[in-house]
């Protein structure tokens, strides 16, 4: 797994940063495992962090320490706090993706950033901290996974990677617009390999 990548704090995953590392020593506070750890740090940013979108709250955020201070993030921002924190408390913890439909079907499409946690007991596994509004229901339930959004349409796909750092176009995306309503009408997605037998693989951004 080379654990330590998962592990490690960086520009956008921050863990390191005092705000950062006193949440998460918080959220860790009173706990008995490693899971009850996760599920705390998950519910937090899943409940607490509002969704840029569904809040139409700018600022448009993108380093985890910035999401925790203006407690608002796009699914990919969120998903980088949430990192932060896991990796803060010493629990393994990677960026996944989803490639799915803007409307109903696509196209357009578009990447939804999620996590995997890496949970003794259970290996990699998926959680969606995007938020839950009527009609989306993530939770935390291993090892069954429950995530904000199936994958339905033809062309959507759940990607296989788990990344230790985001995806440069997801960073482009939330570095280069002002406004959630700007990243709203440009979201990052990335061009499908041919068709592959889909299955959870620990990749890397280098």
């Amino acid at each position: 797994m080379a654990a330590e990548r998962y592990l490690a704090f960086s520009d956008w995953i921050d863990g390191g940063h005092p705000d950062v590392a006193g949440k998460a020593a918080e959220l860790a506070a009173g706990c008995a495992t490693q899971a009850e750890v996760a599920r705390r740090c998950f519910e937090f940013v899943r409940d607490q962090i509002k969704h840029s979108w569904d809040y139409r709250m700018d600022p448009v955020t993108c380093r985890a320490s910035d999401v925790l201070r203006h407690g608002t993030g796009y699914c990919y921002a969120k998903s980088h706090l949430l990192a932060a924190l896991l990796r803060a408390n010493g629990i393994p913890a990677g960026l996944c993706y989803q490639r799915l439909a803007v409307g109903t079907e696509g196209p357009p499409f578009c990447l939804h950033g999620l996590n995997a946690v890496y949970l003794d007991g259970h290996g990699w596994y998926r959680i969606d901290a995007r938020g839950n509004k009527p009609g989306v229901d993530a939770q935390f339930t291993p090892p069954r996974e429950q995530l904000a959004f199936p994958v339905l349409a033809p062309d959507e796909r759940d990607l296989p990677e788990i990344w230790a750092e985001p995806l440069p176009v997801v960073v482009d995306a939330l570095q280069r617009h002002a406004t959630v309503a700007q990243v709203a009408a440009d979201l990052p997605d990335v061009a499908l390999l041919p068709p592959v037998q889909y299955g959870f693989t620990a990749g890397s951004t280098q």
